[in-house]
C-alpha cells in the first residue's frame, strides 16, 4: 500500500499546541456550558455513538470477508457520519481531527525528525478503494485506531466547556472548510464521493444555528435555511466530480451563506473570539476586501504589519544600500511587473554565475508558513536577513547596514517614529522589510472580483478552466482556494510542501536531484526532495516554473501533471506526494486552465 499518493506531507501539531489552541480560542465572556448549549454537546454525542458502531460494524464485515461494494458503502456512510461532527471535532479537537480525517501522509515531527504513522478515514479510503482482501488485518487495525479516537470524543465533549461565540465560530469554519478543502476533494481524492458528503456538514452547520439560535436572530435564520437548503438541492441534482459546476457553486450558494452567518451574528449580538486569525472575523466570504489578517502570518505582535512600516521597507528593498557593494537591491531579483520574479530559470549570484534555484515570486508570500523554496525560515523577517546576509545574493552585513541606516538622514528619523526607538535595530530592519512584502497581496485579480459578484469579470473560457482546475484536474487538492498556495484553510496555520519527482526540465528526462527541504532532515524520507507549495496567483507573470525555473511555459508544467508526475515519466520517487495517475486532460482542456490561471493575475 502506498501511503504517498496524494497529498503533501502535513507538519504535525503536538498536543500541547492542540491544547494551547483550544485555550487560546476560549473567550472569557461566557461561563461553562449553560442549558441552552447542552442541545448541541447532546447531538455530538449522539453523533459519536453511531460513528462507533458504523466502526464495529465495519470490522465484523471485514473479518467475515465482505463483498468490495458493501465495504464500500458502509464505508462512505461512516464518513457521512463523521462529517455531521465535523465542524465541532475540527474546532475543539483539532489535533483528533488530523488522525480522524487527515491525509493518508505521515506526519513529521520536524524537531525530532521523524515520521509518525498515518491513520484514519483517508488511509481507509485507500484501504477500501480497491479492497484487497490481504489487507484484512491492517484494515481491522486502522478501524480498531477510530475506535479510540471515537472514545477520544466521547471523553472531551463530555468534560469541555463550550460557548455561543465558539459555537458560531465553529460553525463558520465549516463552511469555510466546506468552501475550500470540501470542494476539492481534499479528504476523499480516490473514491471522490465529497459532492454526496457535503450536504451533510451543511445540514449540521444548519442545526447547530437552530439549537444556538434566539428569536432575535429568526430573520437570519430563516434566510441560511434557504440558502442551505438551495445549496443542497443543488449538490444532489449532480454529484459527479468531473462535471459539478464550481464556478457558479461557490459565489451563488457558499458565499451567500457565509455573507448571512455575519447577519445572523450581528442579530444574535455575538462577539468575536478574542483570537488573532488568518480569516477576519467579519469577512463575509474567502474573496472579500481585506478578507485575510497579514498579522496572523507575523512572529509577535511587535511585528505587526502597518501601512507606515511598509512604506519604508518599500524605500529599503530598492535601495542598494542593504547589499555589500551598494550594487544590488532586492529588487534586482524580485522586479514588480514580473510578479516580484526576475524572468530568469535561475537567478544570477554577485558574481554573475547561476544560483540553485528559481527567484520565486514575493506576492503573497506573506500568507505562508515557510519561505524559500525548501521552507528553511518560517517567516518573512527571517528570510530577508537570509538573503541579505548570503554571500551569493547580497553578501551584506546587518551590523554594517544598520551603522549606515543610523546615519542617515532618511531613514533614521522613519525608524524613530515607528518603534520609538533611538536607533534602528537588527529585528525592525527585517519587520519593515517583511512588512512592505506582506503588503504586495493585492486580492484584486478577475478572478476575485468574479467571486465578489461581477459574472462578467472572467470568460466562459475561464468559468469552465476553473470548473476543470477543481475538478477533473484536481489543482485545488494542493493550491487550497482562495489563496491558490499550499497554507491549509480554513485555519491557515501551517503550508504544506509537495514531491512532484520535478524534472531538470520540461523535456522531463532527467531527475531532479535537489533534495529541497530533504537537505535539513536527512533522515526524514518524506522530505526528500521535497519543495514549498508556492500560490498560482499572478502565475502567468512568473515564467520560467517550478524551483529550478526549468518549466518554460505553463503549458509544459500541465503536461508534466496531466502525465502523473515524476512517475509519470518513469522517475523512481517512492515518496511522490503528487499522485501518479494520469488526469487524460485533453489539450483545450489544458488551455482552459491556463486561460483560468491568467485571471488569477493582480490588475
Amino acid at each position: 500500500m502506498n501511503f504517498f499518493s496524494k497529498y503533501p506531507v502535513l507538519i504535525v501539531l503536538s498536543a500541547a499546541m492542540a491544547i494551547a489552541v483550544f485555550f487560546q480560542c476560549k473567550s472569557d465572556k461566557y461561563k461553562p456550558v449553560n442549558e441552552d448549549l447542552s442541545v448541541v454537546k447532546s447531538e455530538l454525542l449522539k453523533t459519536n455513538i453511531s460513528f462507533e458502531k458504523q466502526v464495529n460494524e465495519l470490522i465484523t464485515l471485514v473479518s467475515k470477508n465482505t463483498d468490495e461494494k458493501t465495504l464500500q458503502e458502509k464505508f462512505e456512510n461512516l464518513r457521512i457520519t463523521y462529517k455531521k461532527m465535523e465542524w465541532a471535532v475540527e474546532y475543539f479537537l483539532p489535533n483528533s481531527a488530523r488522525f480522524i480525517n487527515g491525509p493518508a501522509l505521515p506526519e513529521i515531527e520536524m524537531d525530532e525528525h521523524t515520521e509518525l504513522e498515518p491513520e484514519g478515514l483517508q488511509v481507509l479510503e485507500e484501504m477500501f478503494y480497491p479492497y484487497t482482501p490481504e489487507n484484512k488485518d491492517e484494515t481491522i487495525r486502522f478501524l480498531k485506531k477510530l475506535i479510540n479516537k471515537s472514545n477520544t470524543i466521547k471523553t472531551n465533549f463530555q468534560a469541555i466547556s463550550m460557548s455561543k461565540d465558539q459555537v458560531f465560530d465553529a460553525a463558520r469554519q465549516e463552511i469555510f472548510r466546506i468552501s475550500s478543502l470540501g470542494i476539492s476533494s481534499f479528504d476523499t481524492p480516490i473514491s471522490g464521493t465529497f459532492l454526496k458528503e457535503m450536504p451533510y456538514s451543511l445540514k449540521a452547520v444548519q442545526l447547530t444555528l437552530q439549537q444556538i439560535s434566539t428569536q432575535q436572530s429568526k430573520t437570519a435564520l430563516q434566510k441560511i435555511d434557504a440558502a442551505i437548503d438551495s445549496a443542497i438541492a443543488v449538490l444532489k441534482k449532480n454529484p459527479d466530480r468531473n462535471s459539478f459546476d464550481y464556478v457558479h457553486f461557490i459565489p451563488d450558494h457558499l458565499n451567500v451563506i457565509s455573507t448571512l452567518l455575519l447577519e445572523f451574528k450581528k442579530q444574535e449580538g455575538i462577539p468575536n473570539i478574542e483570537v488573532t486569525s488568518a480569516l477576519n472575523k467579519n469577512a463575509a466570504s474567502f474573496f472579500s476586501k481585506n478578507a485575510f489578517n497579514p498579522n496572523a502570518f507575523t512572529p509577535g505582535k511587535e511585528f505587526a504589519f502597518s501601512d507606515e512600516k511598509a512604506a519604508l521597507g518599500k524605500k529599503l528593498f530598492n535601495d542598494n544600500i542593504l547589499s555589500n557593494n551598494n550594487n544590488r537591491s532586492c529588487a534586482t531579483c524580485h522586479i514588480p511587473e514580473k510578479a516580484f520574479t526576475d524572468g530568469l530559470a535561475r537567478s544570477m549570484s554577485l558574481e554573475n554565475s547561476e544560483l540553485q534555484r528559481n527567484a520565486p515570486s514575493l506576492n503573497y508570500a506573506g500568507f505562508q508558513h515557510g519561505q524559500f523554496w525548501d521552507m528553511r525560515k518560517d517567516d518573512l523577517e527571517g528570510q530577508s536577513s537570509d538573503v541579505i546576509s548570503n554571500k551569493e545574493e547580497m553578501h551584506g552585513d546587518l551590523n554594517i547596514i544598520l551603522d549606515k541606516i543610523n546615519k542617515n538622514p532618511s531613514y533614521l528619523p522613519e525608524f524613530k517614529k515607528i518603534y520609538h526607538t533611538q536607533k534602528a535595530e537588527t529585528w525592525q530592519l527585517q519587520n519593515v522589510l517583511a512588512s512592505y512584502i506582506r503588503s504586495l497581496a493585492k486580492f484584486n485579480s478577475d478572478f476575485d472580483e468574479y467571486m465578489r459578484g461581477t459574472p462578467s469579470a472572467m470568460t466562459e473560457k475561464q468559468k469552465q478552466g476553473f470548473n476543470l482546475f477543481v475538478g477533473k484536474a484536481q489543482c485545488a487538492l494542493c493550491h487550497f482556494i482562495p489563496l491558490f498556495n499550499g497554507t491549509v484553510p480554513p485555519n491557515f496555520k501551517k503550508t504544506e510542501q509537495e514531491v512532484l519527482g520535478t524534472a531538470v526540465n520540461g523535456d522531463n528526462k532527467m531527475f531532479d536531484q535537489d533534495l529541497g527541504r530533504g537537505k535539513f532532515h536527512e533522515t526524514v524520507a518524506a522530505l526528500q526532495h521535497s519543495f514549498k507549495t508556492p500560490t498560482l496567483r499572478n502565475i502567468s507573470k512568473t515564467a520560467p516554473y517550478m524551483h529550478n525555473g526549468g518549466y518554460r511555459t505553463l503549458k509544459e508544467v500541465m503536461n508534466f501533471y496531466n502525465k502523473g508526475g515524476g512517475k509519470g515519466f518513469g522517475f523512481k520517487v517512492e515518496n511522490q506526494t503528487l499522485s501518479d495517475a494520469p488526469l487524460g486532460l485533453t489539450d483545450q482542456e489544458i488551455n482552459d486552465i491556463i486561460d483560468f490561471m491568467g485571471a488569477l493575475s493582480d490588475r
